[in-house]
């Protein structure tokens, strides 16, 4: 039987990170971003993992950030590497902030185990959590699929869920916002199991 979401990355931990830190594409997309941020920006970063690179790139340009994450034990790994950050155990589903809280929202995977009516609620919330000019980031895996189990980093993952580049796009342009740069690049991770997978990255920004 897969993992959760919150059993995969408590199992994960450190490994996350390690396998992932020479993804330069996402790094570039966070160098991106802070060109686009007001000074002393209220951001936060759903499926915050160990705090790295998001949070402490963030933090490290003077911007206040809060992590949610929903595995106890990445929440407890990004605390003790980048405590300028806030970091919270939270599932994404039940997350609830006012509207125009936030100068950007990212989330860098946290769609991927969530139904596609989860994805739909989780990106309406996204939009209506940005300020007018504020951008939402976003990386996934694109695919046409609903529900199917595969394997990360040698671990078993339940009901992983995505749509493909095209149908992202629509989504985000019918919350109202403008889709403002999007890419798919492949990445190998670090790590002996893994095999090279084509990662989206897209943006769009709130009137």
């Amino acid at each position: 039987m897969g993992l959760s979401a919150a059993e995969l990355f408590d199992e994960l931990g450190k490994d996350y990170e390690k396998a992932f830190a020479g993804f330069a594409a996402q790094r570039e997309e966070l160098d991106w971003l802070l060109t686009e941020l007001p000074g002393h920006a209220r951001v936060l970063d759903v499926g915050s993992g160990t705090g790295r690179p998001t949070a402490e790139l963030l933090t490290a340009a003077g911007h206040d950030v809060t992590g949610v994450d929903v595995s106890p034990r990445m929440v407890e790994i990004a605390r003790e590497q980048v405590p300028a950050a806030h970091f919270e155990v939270a599932d994404l589903r039940t997350l609830a902030y006012p509207a125009g809280t936030w100068n950007a929202v990212i989330a860098f995977y946290p769609l991927l185990q969530l139904t596609r009516a989860e994805i739909d609620a989780a990106l309406a919330r996204f939009a209506d959590w940005l300020t007018p000019g504020g951008v939402f980031l976003m990386a996934t895996v694109p695919a046409d699929i609903e529900g199917i189990e595969i394997e990360f980093l040698g671990q078993p993952v339940a009901g992983v869920s995505s749509y493909p580049v095209e149908v992202f796009r629509d989504r985000l342009t019918a919350l109202g916002l403008e889709v403002v740069r999007d890419r798919v690049v492949e990445f190998q991770p670090n790590h002996m199991t893994a095999s090279p997978e084509q990662d989206l990255f897209m943006a769009a920004r709130k009137p």
